[in-house]
């Protein structure tokens, strides 16, 4: 485990999945929320955001998709097929779950048939095929997220953008949705930045773990995580992995102190 300044090792060699340089933002009342985020994300890498609540965690995964725009700055993402999965699944209570997961697909005019194949497969591959009828009402919060990620998986991105997506379910539903998650890592080879205020789910998923400083927010840290894929869920109760996350927790202590 390494911790780095974020100078000189927030950048990947080769191609990126997405760069950030430089980037502020402001809102127009004043408020400065961004100050100066300089960040690559590598090909099939996965990156965690943590800092203190309110920092601006949340508008830097906005930014990074498109959805806000930077007051000042240069970002650049090779691809525009950007997956987005939010804390919440807004899943629409009228839809199937498998009608749910076929929305993008619907909104791009992929044909009936090609869409409903396409959104059965990404039920399938998120444990949920069986349920494919199921309304949302029907479902629990952690079978709620898997439909969620399963509509973001559907058009294949090659970069995902997750906002805390577990923070409502329980610990062990939380847990589970973690292997999920690592396992479609696997298989589907996207790049991720993935926000959570869990120092312990950072740790268990990333390769790389950003701690942002309080608003204005920077990137006060970044800390090298030392375990290889495929990562086994024993890898929790080892003392290198309770090592890391008390690094992480003691920077966010000093941070927060400051």
């Amino acid at each position: 485990m390494n911790s780095t300044t974020p100078e000189h090792h927030a950048h990947r060699s080769g191609t990126p999945s997405i760069s950030a340089d430089g980037i502020c933002l402001s809102f127009p009342d004043s408020t400065e929320v961004l100050r100066n985020i300089s960040i690559e994300i590598g090909d099939h890498e996965f990156v965690s955001v943590v800092g203190p609540s309110g920092c601006g965690k949340s508008t830097l995964l906005r930014v990074l998709s498109g959805l806000q725009k930077p007051t000042s700055g240069q970002l650049n993402t090779p691809s525009n097929d950007v997956g987005f999965v939010f804390q919440d699944p807004t899943l629409l209570p009228w839809r199937t779950a498998l009608r749910n997961v076929e929305t993008l697909l619907e909104l791009r005019g992929v044909n009936a048939t090609d869409r409903r194949e396409l959104a059965f497969n990404a039920l399938s591959s998120v444990g949920l095929a069986d349920s494919a009828n199921k309304y949302p009402r029907q479902l629990s919060g952690g079978m709620k997220m898997r439909v969620s990620l399963a509509r973001s998986l559907v058009t294949q991105p090659k970069l995902f953008l997750f906002d805390e997506p577990f923070a409502a379910v329980d610990e062990f539903a939380r847990e589970q949705l973690n292997d999920d998650l690592l396992a479609l890592f696997a298989s589907a080879k996207f790049s991720a930045v993935f926000v959570t205020h869990s120092i312990s789910e950072a740790v268990y998923l990333s390769q790389r773990v950003i701690i942002m400083s309080a608003r204005p927010a920077s990137i006060a840290h970044i800390i090298e995580i030392p375990f290889d894929y495929p990562r086994s869920p024993e890898i929790r109760y080892q003392p290198d992995f309770a090592k890391c996350c008390g690094t992480i927790a003691r920077h966010l202590r000093q941070l927060q102190n400051i």
